[in-house]
């Protein structure tokens, strides 16, 4: 099912001072790319979608899906996927082990393992269920979590500087593979970002915040 996402006129304060001013389309499979200085509230957009926004920033405008408001909802029913520039795997869990905690509760035990292989092939980590994640390479840590947030079922995917810890030839394979599955599954992403050679990547509309 492809999805569709509307920032509806959305307007954020704090202490008086207007933030954000958006109201932007971001179709299925698309990236939109929101960049601007640290402290310009790039951070601050995403929260009030994930529904985390702080108590001292004030805000208007609805966050629609499919037409449908996300901000009705609390947090953990949104749906909303997100990856950070750190990969916030478990360590004192296995790789399969992570994978399972981003499963379904609707999945039962008995086909979990399979699944998880499954995932697990579908980034080329064949057999490394049982693997500690301390011995994954940056780029291999990087596959685990954006499928443990895969197998959540997210209807939107949001990117908090997701690649900046990256070098620069595993920074362009997953951020390829980061755009490719959200074509392929028809998810809306919005992408926070210093670099602009990861907004030249995702090839959607960029909006630009100031201080």
């Amino acid at each position: 099912m492809s999805h569709e996402l509307h920032l509806d006129n959305i307007r954020i304060s704090k202490d008086g001072h207007e933030l954000i001013a958006i109201d932007q389309m971001v179709a299925a499979g698309e990236v939109l790319s929101v960049m601007g200085p640290s402290g310009a509230g790039k951070s601050t957009l995403l929260n009030y979608i994930i529904g985390t926004l702080p108590s001292d920033f004030t805000a208007t405008g609805a966050v629609l899906l499919n037409g449908a408001d996300l901000c009705a909802l609390p947090s953990n029913q949104r749906q909303v996927g997100i990856l950070f520039q750190d990969d916030l795997l478990f360590p004192h869990m296995s790789v399969g082990q992570n994978l399972a905690f981003g499963l379904s509760a609707d999945v039962r035990r008995a086909d979990r393992p399979a699944r998880i292989d499954q995932a697990l092939t579908e980034i080329g980590l064949e057999g490394f269920a049982d693997r500690d994640p301390e011995t994954l390479s940056g780029g291999q840590k990087a596959r685990v979590a954006l499928m443990r947030m895969l197998l959540s079922e997210p209807r939107v995917l949001l990117l908090d500087e997701a690649f900046s810890r990256l070098d620069t030839e595993r920074r362009d394979q997953i951020r390829t593979l980061v755009f490719d599955t959200a074509r392929a599954r028809q998810l809306p992403v919005i992408m926070v970002t210093h670099d602009q050679a990861d907004a030249d990547a995702a090839g959607g509309p960029v909006f630009y915040l100031t201080d």
